[in-house]
């Protein structure tokens, strides 16, 4: 099937709701390797009077590969009346799924936010398929090594571009290449001595036995454990083939007051934050936006882990609708360079006993 499709287009399915920034992060990426014609992310622009069950049936027949963005969300996000959108047959990303597996399209998962393939008994039926796709994930820490192996994989659907090659990035697993083989003797070649290649084997069997000595002794030899030390190294210096997490300063280069880079119109309603560590502690003040200017959250604790910092939960009841769906809010927060990364992870309690969650990557800036 992929050769079939080798030169054809990639299609993105996501949820807003769930993987909105991953996603488009991600088209980004492809569009530099790929080209802005070779990749296709929402069926947009449908025009008033069109079956949009046919227009997604053009867009992802059309494609070689469609990659499916799963976040933690992906299979349990509601609609407004509180059902479970992947339930609804008319449901975009199910109909986007369902039409490329039908159709024989290679489906690939692509997991983000540390999510898992969805449960079989989540899928209706005609995804459940997907449960039994490979899957690929991309990390925050390590997302640019991520793309690239996952663009190099992707060669097996869509040409990728001569004017952007995808950048290099070392091998996380030992690669075996095949052994060269030497060139063919000229027909006039006088015969060669055969004493290098005696000599040849007899150093081989030296250094064959030199292995299985070697190997003997590992075998006999205690396995001590790992080093729980935290490494603390400068960053982008790669250990065993992944970057090194960014330890030192994370602390300090958090406090401050910190504002929401889109500006008063920021998402998700939180506008600023204020990072301190007294007597230790890291603590976390949030402001969010209300109709007459901001909403004081009050403080969190936070722990640090590793390079991010997690809160602990605010209940929101600051307007009407935040009481109505009982919602709550924990920030997780990163360095990155001077500024910072904070991603809302939202759980809504809806009156009819549903539960929904989102995540909202967002940026902010320090204040002077």
């Amino acid at each position: 099937m992929a050769a079939n499709n080798a030169g054809r287009s990639i299609f993105i399915s996501y949820r807003r709701a769930d993987a909105e920034g991953e996603a488009g992060r991600l088209f980004d990426d492809l569009t530099r390797a790929y080209g802005d014609a070779s990749v296709f992310m929402d069926v947009s622009g449908i025009e008033p009077g069109v079956d949009f069950r046919k227009a997604i049936d053009a867009n992802v027949s059309g494609c070689g590969v469609l990659l499916a963005v799963i976040g933690p969300s992906w299979a349990t996000v509601a609609s407004s009346d509180g059902s479970r959108r992947l339930d609804s047959p008319d449901d975009y990303v199910r109909l986007e799924i369902a039409t490329a597996l039908g159709r024989g399209i290679p489906v690939i998962p692509v997991l983000v936010h540390e999510a898992h393939m969805p449960a079989l008994e989540l899928l209706p039926d005609n995804l459940k398929e997907l449960r039994y796709r490979n899957s690929v994930e991309l990390t925050h820490a390590r997302w640019s090594s991520d793309v690239t192996l996952l663009i190099a994989a992707l060669k097996n659907y869509v040409a990728a571009r001569q004017s952007n090659p995808a950048e290099t990035v070392h091998a996380t697993v030992p690669v075996q290449l095949p052994a060269p083989q030497a060139p063919a003797s000229a027909p006039n070649e006088p015969p060669r001595s055969r004493m290098p290649v005696l000599l040849g084997i007899g150093a081989g069997v030296l250094l064959l036995a030199g292995v299985v000595l070697a190997m003997m002794h590992s075998a006999t030899s205690p396995q001590l454990p790992p080093d729980p030390t935290p490494v603390q190294q400068e960053p982008d210096k790669p250990v065993s083939g992944k970057p090194r997490p960014v330890v030192a300063n994370v602390r300090a280069a958090m406090l401050g007051k910190w504002q929401n880079s889109a500006g008063a119109t920021g998402s998700d309603n939180l506008e600023q934050i204020a990072v301190s560590e007294p007597d230790g502690q890291l603590m976390v003040e949030a402001w969010g936006a209300c109709a007459k200017g901001l909403c004081d959250w009050g403080p969190k604790a936070a722990v640090l882990k590793d390079t991010t910092a997690v809160t602990e939960a605010w209940e929101l009841t600051h307007t009407p609708q935040e009481a109505k769906e009982q919602r709550s809010a924990v920030l997780s927060i990163r360095p990155s360079g001077n500024e910072l990364e904070v991603t809302v992870h939202n759980t809504y309690h809806m009156p009819n006993g549903a539960t929904t969650e989102n995540l909202n990557p967002l940026q902010f800036v320090k204040m002077p």
